[in-house]
């Protein structure tokens, strides 16, 4: 018996009988998606998220997920004719994103709540309720590609526009979610999504791309912590790696791990932010050199890369900061404990970031997953910037 052709989502459905939620931020990204489904015969419901109202923020330019994108996205659906429901998760993301996220600064760490939002409120709970709403599969506006694999399952590929490319976002989706989730801009470039924006008679065409931490309406990250977590900040000193006290400050919170600039001390050569001890209250600085990083611990690893990950050594690319292409790498899984050697050394390396893995460096390669970074190693070890290391998880 011969089984039915796959559609464009590669489901074995005609389009006019596959439901498809879309996640619509209120964004040209997500509203082309909408669109696009909607021209190629799928039954398409558009919903939108209300994850916080923070005054200024709901109309702020590069803001997302507030007060004018929701009524950018509830007009775009009006303009497709396609149903749209706004959800208020206000409370889940509060819990489940910005409270981490105030956390994880308190500890000395550089946190990505863009990952932590994919992984526990749009890959969870919106593709629970897009379930619950019957439908064959979520869509989003992310720039990366899935494609099955030959044993049925589904694999996460870098988007063809590298520029655009948002795999470092995404390390941590899962099988059982790549099954469900949809990327259609995977192979288009941000202007060709546009020029689509345009065709379809989209209001949003024109809107600028949101800004990566939508809740900070100032860009300070500090006045949020604070806001959160009063009182949390503690004062301590700055101490340079070679063990000299230079100063103080008022909490490591007003600092990031390859920070120049806001020191507030003066030894008469550059100095940069090499480690914060949360612990101790320290903010540990020195030259550019000792920010070097060639190994980082990870934690939470999760392996998306095919065949289940065993013990030993695996070659392969990484990237530990969005904006950096992979590097050659080299992976170490032991008994609850992974390793990433970074072959060629990566500068301003910080607990908290993501090391997310690729099978290589070219163009659309595939994703192997990802971890959080737990600790990261110096180059040049300074007794200065040592920091108790947390205890890791194994891969899952």
């Amino acid at each position: 018996m011969n089984e039915p052709p796959l559609n464009s989502l590669e489901l074995p459905k005609p389009p006019a009988e596959t439901r498809v939620v879309v996640a619509m931020s209120g964004g040209v990204d997500s509203s082309v998606v909408a669109g696009l489904l909607k021209r190629q015969g799928y039954d398409v419901i558009g919903v939108t998220l209300q994850l916080y109202d923070h005054g200024e923020a709901t109309h702020r330019a590069g803001a997302c997920c507030a007060g004018q994108d929701i009524y950018d996205a509830r007009r775009v659906a009006e303009d497709l004719g396609i149903p749209h429901y706004v959800l208020d998760y206000e409370r889940r993301f509060q819990e489940a994103v910005i409270d981490a996220f105030a956390d994880s600064y308190l500890a000395g760490e550089t946190p990505i709540p863009c990952v932590g939002c994919n992984q526990k409120i749009k890959f969870a709970d919106l593709l629970q309720t897009a379930r619950d709403l019957g439908a064959d599969a979520l869509a989003t506006g992310h720039y990366i590609a899935s494609r099955r694999t030959p044993d049925g399952g589904r694999a996460l590929y870098r988007a063809r526009d590298a520029e655009r490319d948002q795999s470092y976002f995404l390390f941590a989706t899962t099988p059982e979610q790549l099954d469900f989730l949809r990327f259609p801009l995977g192979d288009l470039t941000k202007p060709q999504t546009r020029e689509l924006a345009r065709d379809y008679g989209l209001a949003v065409a024109e809107k600028s791309d949101s800004q990566d931490i939508c809740f900070v309406p100032t860009g300070r990250y500090s006045q949020v912590i604070e806001r959160l977590r009063p009182g949390a900040a503690e004062a301590g000193d700055i101490v340079h790696v070679d063990g000299r006290q230079l100063g103080r400050h008022d909490g490591i919170i007003h600092f990031t791990i390859g920070q120049r600039r806001g020191i507030g001390v003066a030894v008469g050569e550059p100095l940069y932010v090499v480690a914060l001890d949360a612990e101790r209250r320290r903010v540990v600085v020195g030259p550019r050199e000792a920010l070097e990083t060639r190994s980082v611990v990870l934690r939470d690893l999760n392996w998306i890369g095919g065949a289940p990950l065993q013990a030993g050594r695996y070659d392969l690319f990484a990237k530990v900061r969005s904006t950096r292409p992979p590097q050659p790498a080299r992976l170490t899984v032991g008994e609850g404990a992974v390793e990433v050697e970074l072959l060629a050394g990566e500068y301003g390396v910080s607990p908290g970031q993501a090391c997310v893995l690729y099978e290589s460096d070219e163009a659309q390669s595939r994703v192997l997953g990802g971890g959080w970074i737990a600790t990261a190693q110096p180059t040049q070890v300074h007794p200065a910037a040592a920091v108790r290391a947390p205890a890791v998880a194994a891969a899952r």
